[in-house]
């Protein structure tokens, strides 16, 4: 046969994965040349029978191979061979391209290929490679170089593996059949070109009857009406993959969902209990809390958040109460001061309500309680009280000694009505110039009086509780002393003055000034004025007004 025109002819025989069962040993050859009239692909199946290359058959140069082989001998893939072999040894093929006299070996006098590890699809799918046939003695080329494709037959070799693991999802409570809580995704690393091995379909193992599971999408949906997240909150859901569409013998992985009932406004405030008892000293200060009283809520969060009012009271303005937003009580605060001998018990009537209502929600309700509070007033142990904030009294500066000049008024403003005892505080008294009746707070004075010196006295005067000493109370005490004309007029000083002799009318000589009356109420004053004449003496009296 001419070299120029000889061909080279590739045999394959593989074991190929087909479709339908019975597929077994194939022989394929393929003429890439020769004489005119070629009858072309020929080749014989594994039962001798020619086969001829229809429009739609497999095509020459792709051949097959089974990934993961393992056999104990390196599996075979094909064989080369070229019109101008004639047994002789006289040809020697030639394999070059990717893997070529690593992964892929050939016998170079007979053609034959075979592989010589394991191969793995999902770490290269196929492979291209150049084969040629040479004259081994003048290495001369038989044909030109050819290119053909082995590639990787994939097997059902790697289970469906999740994207996560576990998934984190919620949902709302009280959430309606098919309400869509999460999608879960997996993924298989075989061919999805190739039968089934790569066709996963979702199903639920834990989780029943709760949730249920897409087979086709993934997706996961509540599976049962009315879960209640105050009586279970989580759950924990497995969902298996299973690749070959879910058939028997189909690889599978798992992967596990922890889903959550997030709150919803479902429940309404209840009180523990319908009458709330308290007791408060009627002293306590104005803006403390007397009381706190607390409703119950299952939901949390926003959803629990509560607002108290008083929407009944027999003390109008005596109580308020507000909402402790960190704890939801109601805290009772007082207004106006308490008096237990006035009034020793109060009534109110309280109301709780949510603050965020879900209409949704409005058939279970209503989102409101009430509860009635009793508040006691505890007596406590006044100080005395005066019957006036402060006290002025009068005396004339000439009064005598031990007379009255006035009375203070205490009491003890509790029930069992102490006696009083009072006396005066001597750091305003230092002198000691008044004193106090014990028992009935008469104030008079322990000695003589004097304007001039001090017009008034500011004393205090302390009322103590007979049957508990440590209640006191003080009360001012202004003492005005009325001014009596006790001080005769002086003069300032000796006055001398000289008057001309043609002194005219009304000409002012000289001015007298009075020095002790000066300043008082009590001043009517008479000036005489001494006139001496040769012969005789003149006296002449000037009256002033009062």
């Amino acid at each position: 046969m001419d070299r120029g025109k000889a061909c080279l002819l590739l045999v394959l025989w593989a074991v190929a994965h087909l479709s339908s069962p019975g597929d077994g040993l194939r022989a394929l050859r393929r003429t890439t040349g020769g004489r005119r009239g070629s009858t072309g692909l020929t080749g014989q199946d594994a039962n001798g029978v020619p086969l001829r290359r229809s429009k739609r058959g497999w095509m020459w140069n792709q051949f097959f191979l089974l990934e993961e082989y393992t056999g104990t001998d390196m599996q075979y893939v094909g064989k080369l061979h070229s019109d101008g072999d004639r047994g002789d040894g006289s040809v020697r093929y030639v394999l070059t391209g990717e893997g070529a006299g690593t992964l892929f070996k050939i016998d170079e006098k007979s053609g034959d290929i075979h592989a010589t590890k394991r191969l793995d699809r999902e770490e290269k799918a196929y492979y291209i490679l150049h084969a040629k046939a040479i004259n081994r003695f003048t290495n001369e080329a038989l044909e030109g170089e050819s290119e053909f494709i082995i590639k990787i037959h994939d097997i059902n070799d790697n289970e469906p593996r999740f994207t996560k693991d576990p998934y984190i999802a919620t949902v709302p409570e009280m959430s309606e059949i098919g309400t869509s809580v999460i999608q879960v995704t997996a993924t298989d690393a075989d061919d999805a070109t190739y039968g089934n091995s790569a066709r996963v379909v979702y199903s639920i193992l834990e989780g029943q009857p709760y949730f249920s599971v897409d087979p086709e999408t993934g997706l996961i949906k509540t599976a049962l009406p009315g879960m209640d997240r105050e009586v279970k909150e989580h759950y924990q859901v497995v969902i298996q993959a299973k690749d070959m569409a879910g058939q028997m013998g189909g690889l599978s992985g798992t992967t596990t969902v922890s889903i959550t009932l997030s709150d919803v406004n479902d429940n309404p405030p209840r009180f523990t209990k319908s009458l709330y008892d308290f007791k408060v000293p009627e002293s306590t200060e104005l803006g403390s809390a007397v009381g706190v009283i607390r409703a119950n809520d299952a939901d949390i969060n926003a959803n629990a958040e509560m607002d108290y009012r008083i929407i009944g009271s027999d003390g109008p303005g005596m109580f308020d109460i507000s909402t402790n937003k960190s704890t939801q009580e109601g805290v009772i605060v007082l207004r106006k001061p308490l008096d237990f001998e006035r009034k020793r018990q109060y009534s109110l009537r309280i109301q709780v309500d949510n603050v965020h209502v879900s209409p949704r929600f409005f058939s279970m309700g209503p989102f409101r309680d009430e509860a009635t509070v009793k508040i006691q007033v505890e007596d406590v142990d006044e100080p005395p009280v005066f019957e006036r904030s402060s006290y002025v009294m009068e005396v004339k500066e000439d009064a005598a000694r031990n007379t009255a000049i006035g009375s203070v008024s205490a009491s003890d403003p509790d029930g069992v009505r102490s006696p009083v005892r009072y006396s005066i505080d001597r750091r305003t008294d230092m002198d000691r110039v008044f004193n106090i009746h014990a028992g009935n707070g008469s104030v008079f004075i322990l000695r003589q009086l004097d304007r001039e010196e001090s017009a008034w006295h500011n004393i205090s005067i302390i009322a103590t509780e007979f049957n508990n000493p440590r209640q006191i109370s003080r009360v001012p005490v202004y003492i005005r002393v009325l001014d009596i004309n006790d001080n005769a007029p002086t003069f300032a000083t000796n006055y001398e003055t000289f008057v001309c002799e043609n002194a005219k009318a009304n000409q002012v000589g000289v001015t007298w000034h009075e020095a002790a009356a000066v300043g008082f109420s009590s001043r009517r004053l008479v000036y005489g004025l001494f006139i001496e004449l040769p012969f005789q003496r003149l006296i002449i009296l000037i009256e002033t007004a009062a």
